[in-house]
């Protein structure tokens, strides 16, 4: 049979911004009992008293948590440099046989100015999504003008994020970094990874205070 401890830890674990801020003690131990109480009392089919609930609290130890925080923070020291695009825009096709069949044309479209176009092309399972600097954003509309356009985003800009290689062996280094945008209210339109960067996608008026919260992140 579970203990008070044990089930109040798996509460508390199912958030991690909870868990890490009782890591840094910014959590009212007594507030958060009297809160995961009815949850715990339903668990055990009785009334659990408040004070027993206090100590399980107080019993967990930062464990895993404190050890990952040190090894995603030597991940992210090692960030290489930031690269910032921005009159960007955003366009994310529902997924069909022509639209397949139109990707060599629209990848030629893209990349007819090799030097200065960045596009990325992610095929999900029922969608395609491509964001571009193309400047002539029609050009890509009349190319696939048959196919059906779930959504267009315009005026946006984005952050490349060189990792290191070690970052595929270490878990969390995505939340660690994304978790301080989402705690600054900064909205993420898109999200594009491969193994050792990752592009996010952001409103072109998040762009400075984006850059700024990740360059707190790299040199902290």
């Amino acid at each position: 049979m579970s203990s008070v401890g044990k089930v109040a830890e798996d509460i508390i674990n199912r958030s991690p911004f909870l868990r890490e801020a009782m890591t840094e003690n910014l959590i009212n131990i007594s507030a958060l009992a009297r809160k995961i109480k009815p949850e715990i009392d339903e668990a055990f089919d009785e009334d659990i008293k408040e004070g027993a609930i206090i100590m399980a609290i107080k019993r967990l130890t930062p464990g895993t948590y404190h050890r990952l925080n040190l090894k995603i923070e030597s991940i992210v020291r090692e960030i290489g440099d930031f690269l910032v695009r921005s009159n960007l825009n955003a366009f994310t096709f529902e997924n069909s046989d022509t639209l397949s069949e139109k990707q060599s044309e629209l990848i030629e479209l893209l990349e007819k100015d090799k030097k200065k176009s960045f596009y990325t092309i992610s095929k999900g399972v029922t969608e395609t999504s491509i964001v571009t600097n193309l400047f002539d954003k029609n050009e890509i509309l009349d190319l696939l003008k048959t196919e059906k356009l779930k959504s267009r985003n315009e005026n946006l800009a984005s952050i490349t994020v060189q990792l290191p290689i070690l970052n595929t062996e270490v878990y969390g280094v995505y939340y660690y970094i994304l978790k301080q945008l989402a705690w600054e209210g900064l909205n993420i339109v898109d999200i594009i990874s491969t193994a050792n960067e990752f592009t996010i996608i952001f409103n072109q008026v998040d762009i400075d205070r984006a850059f700024r919260i990740l360059m707190q992140i790299k040199n902290q």
